[in-house]
């Protein structure tokens, strides 16, 4: 009995672990599932996704490579809005919770950013398991169809907005909100890893 038991958290630590990233043209994944948004309201992805389409980005508040990011958020939201892309960030940061990645830690983060979209909590980061997410930040832009059309970085600049020279995610949005394709359809996530429960 007991070793079975070990076995088990063995398989789950491993399926964690080595969780594939969800593959383009992919469904958006436990779509229906209700999340806490800082506002108090619960919301699911599907609530959230939009006529073109609906942009996750699993994000946090303490990884470095996420503050040098912040100040693309709102562009990006704004952009996906006038679009027709749904917007929402989503803190998979589970077994951080005490230490810096709880709800009133993402509000604190949220007034000091005046983040100007949702920011709900992957309770036991079951939404990021389910994407095979790895990263803060990570994005996953789907189409109107709800398929994965773009995945990957939000530029090739985190620590300057200034020096950008590619930038993959708003060309990405520009595409899906003109029906056009996308040039660039994945890009290598660059940030630090979920803090997943084990």
């Amino acid at each position: 009995m007991r070793m079975t038991k070990i076995i088990s958290i063995l398989s789950l630590s491993l399926s964690i672990s080595f969780a594939e990233d969800l593959l383009l043209g992919s469904d958006i994944p436990l779509s229906d599932v209700k999340m806490k948004d800082i506002s108090g309201k619960t919301v699911s992805l599907n609530d959230v996704k939009m006529e073109n389409g609906l942009l996750v980005n699993f994000t946090c508040n303490t990884c470095p490579w996420v503050i040098r990011w912040q100040d693309r958020y709102n562009d990006l939201a704004k952009l996906s809005s006038e679009n027709k892309i749904g917007f929402i960030a989503v803190n998979p940061n589970a077994a951080a919770r005490d230490r810096g990645e709880n709800m009133k830690d993402m509000k604190k983060f949220t007034k000091k950013y005046d983040h100007e979209f949702l920011y709900a909590l992957d309770k036991d980061a079951k939404l990021a398991k389910a994407f095979g997410a790895k990263y803060t930040p990570q994005i996953y832009l789907f189409d109107g169809a709800g398929k994965l059309v773009y995945k990957g970085a939000i530029d090739d600049n985190a620590a300057k907005k200034k020096k950008v020279k590619k930038h993959f995610l708003m060309d990405a949005i520009k595409a899906v909100g003109g029906g056009k394709e996308i040039v660039l359809a994945e890009t290598k996530a660059f940030g630090c890893s979920i803090k997943y429960p084990k």
